[in-house]
């Protein structure tokens, strides 16, 4: 190996000597990448016994398996055996050792990665799909009689996967009827957080409503260990602070998250293609036809796949391409382009590697290992003290006994929304938003006992405000009027969404659509409040307060 990306397709390709007491695997790095920052602390943490790679070379091992191309493996002594650590092989890369560079050839499908001095340097390549016969005849004719076609162990894993969809969107902080948007990003200056062009995740916090849509960045690990995941942190901040989801890239929370996911928007990058064989609706955020190998299946993807519109909607996009994609027989056929042994990988890469290790399998049989379910520190976005200042956007309909309240919920600071109101926490540390909040919303942590506190309380330092709301144990609130009216405001059957902070916007709005003059708010009054989507809605009511 020589990075971590390389690291972590090892252990997909090694999960098929799981319990074999007979195999003793040890790990070295060829000292290749330029991007190989983390791969000493990754190693270490998973307890994977490390050699140089000089010493490595010079004991007398049965076999090798490397999915890089790069550094001397052609001093390898023994067998090795040589498979993709992506989506198959999609990328044109130089090797800046070579004379010369294949345009038209995929990085480790052609003479300049797989020969040394005339001779091939794997004694076998793994290869996906029967469709990479064709390309590494033409870019390496002397390595074609060493393919081996044996599919994608990852995407076996995420067809897996896909049964157990719900755990994986419990345990990324999904609430029922919420639907989550995947950002994938690769390396490079033309993926998505590389492109100047276009600030995609940001874009996809301030445009897509807070309550149904929660939003996750998946990135290469070449761009967070390449900058540092502290500076990728600090730089994302303000986006993790309107919750952003941001998984370390060396677990296997990517893999949920794709199980998870509802729509993606991708680079050209392997998550991408990934994605868009499982079948999720995709847009690309970026797409740099340059390092995409002609004639591939990304290349294919990139000419299919449409491109997110600077201007056009976000979700009228998403939605778009959900529509459109679905019945595809473009992507249908892109989609079957991944790997030509779906669900076969394990038993075809375990029969390769036993067979160069001159033993016979184990008698169970081989098996796809499921994908664990994350952990939320991996995956949550941060969490500060203080409640997060929202811009919100609410219809009231009053045309039925019980009114309707549907409300959107933006983070704020991302951009300005007209015909909004704004909720933020007293205490918050940027006084922007309590400064101009029409509606003041305070934890119970800090409210233990609401009855104590006035209107008046507030309304010295935040003179605009128009309520106060005061969380209760029981996620409703006491709302505070300027006239010193006091209301409770309570869940019947309260949905997993609802907090006291929706019930707040909700009595707000619905103050405000009553004629001037006139407060349609008493004790008994019931409010439905939707938020939109598949969000199911909830009833609110109003009772008296001390």
């Amino acid at each position: 190996m020589h990075n971590i990306t390389s690291a972590t397709r090892l252990l997909d390709l090694l999960s098929v000597f799981d319990g074999d007491e007979r195999v003793q695997v040890l790990f070295t790095r060829t000292g290749s990448s330029v991007l190989d920052e983390g791969t000493d602390d990754f190693l270490t943490a998973r307890g994977m016994l490390q050699l140089p790679w000089r010493e490595a070379i010079s004991q007398p091992f049965d076999l090798a398996v490397a999915t890089n191309r790069g550094g001397n493996l052609h001093d390898i002594p023994f067998p090795l055996i040589g498979a993709p650590h992506g989506a198959g092989y999609n990328k044109r890369l130089t090797n800046r050792q070579w004379d010369r560079h294949s345009e038209s050839g995929a990085f480790g499908l052609t003479d300049e990665w797989l020969m040394h001095e005339g001779k091939v340097i794997p004694s076998a390549i793994v290869l996906s799909h029967t469709e990479q016969l064709g390309r590494l005849a033409e870019g390496c004719p002397e390595a074609l009689p060493l393919a081996h076609v044996a599919g994608d162990p990852c995407l076996d894993q995420l067809n897996a996967g896909f049964p157990f969809r719900e755990s994986y969107r419990q345990a990324l902080g999904l609430l029922p009827g919420q639907r989550l948007v995947v950002v994938s990003s690769t390396w490079g200056p033309g993926s998505i957080l590389g492109s100047p062009h276009a600030e995609v995740l940001r874009r996809t916090l301030t445009e897509l409503p807070a309550d149904e849509f929660r939003v996750l960045a998946a990135v290469h690990p070449n761009t967070w260990y390449g900058h540092g995941a502290w500076q990728i942190r600090a730089w994302l901040a303000p986006l993790l602070e309107r919750g952003l989801l941001l998984p370390s890239p060396e677990s296997e929370t990517w893999k949920a998250s794709l199980c998870a996911a509802d729509f993606l928007i991708g680079d050209a990058g392997s998550l991408t293609l990934y994605g868009t064989a499982l079948g999720i609706p995709c847009v690309l955020g970026a797409f740099q036809e340059s390092v995409v190998a002609p004639g591939s299946p990304m290349g294919r993807l990139g000419e299919i796949v449409p491109r997110l519109h600077p201007t056009l909607p976000l979700l009228d996009q998403l939605t778009q391409a959900a529509h459109a994609q679905r019945n595809d027989p473009g992507l249908a056929a892109l989609r079957d382009s991944v790997t030509s042994e779906p669900g076969g990988s394990a038993a075809l890469l375990r029969r390769l590697l036993y067979s160069w290790l001159h033993i016979p399998e184990p008698a169970h049989p081989a098996t796809t290992r499921a994908i664990p379910v994350p952990s939320l520190p991996s995956a949550h976005a941060s969490r500060s003290p203080h409640l997060p200042a929202m811009q919100v956007t609410a219809e009231v309909s009053d045309t039925s006994a019980v009114p309707t309240v549907c409300l959107q919920r933006f983070p704020s600071g991302l951009r300005s929304i007209p015909s909004t109101h704004l909720t933020a926490d007293p205490d918050d540390p940027d006084r922007r938003w309590p400064a101009s909040a029409d509606v003041l919303v305070l934890s119970r942590e800090r409210c233990p006992h609401p009855a104590e506190l006035k209107y008046s309380d507030f309304s010295s330092r935040f003179p605009g405000c128009g309520v106060v709301a005061l969380e209760k144990a029981d996620r409703g609130c006491v709302i505070l009027f300027a006239d010193d009216t006091r209301l409770g405001a309570r869940w019947l059957d309260r949905p997993d969404w609802a907090d006291f902070t929706i019930a707040a916007s909700a009595v707000h709005a619905w103050a405000l659509h009553a004629p001037v003059g006139h407060r349609p708010l008493a004790p008994g009054i019931r409010i439905s409040i939707r938020t939109g989507g598949d969000m199911a809605s909830a009833l609110c009511e109003l009772t008296a307060a001390p």
